[in-house]
């Protein structure tokens, strides 16, 4: 079961740090820090977008439309944090721990 544990917790950081990057690297495309027109800084943001898009469009579906704001990677990255912390606080679970 701790490898189970240890697994889950790898899944959950990986997305994580993704999501991270995904955030950060809109905000310099935004800015003009980063220009999509450069070949790596395209597929970098492109394979993001492919990644987390599906994960982002089912939340759209229950989010209210706010006009040029995107709230799915907010309330995407509030569910990971909730899903990690409920990971941690069941870790005993997966260890073997009976409270």
């Amino acid at each position: 079961m701790v490898t189970l544990f240890q697994a889950l917790v790898l899944i959950l950081n990986v997305i994580w740090y993704i999501m991270i990057a995904h955030i950060i690297m809109s905000w310099l495309i935004n800015f003009q820090v980063l220009n999509l027109r450069q070949p790596l800084v395209a597929q970098i943001w492109y394979g993001l977008t492919n990644l987390l898009e599906p994960i982002y469009s089912r939340i759209r579906q229950f989010l209210p439309s706010t006009g040029g704001l995107d709230l799915a990677p907010l309330v995407a990255f509030i569910v990971l944090i909730i899903l990690r912390q409920a990971l941690f606080n069941n870790a005993g679970f997966f260890y073997g721990n009976a409270y």
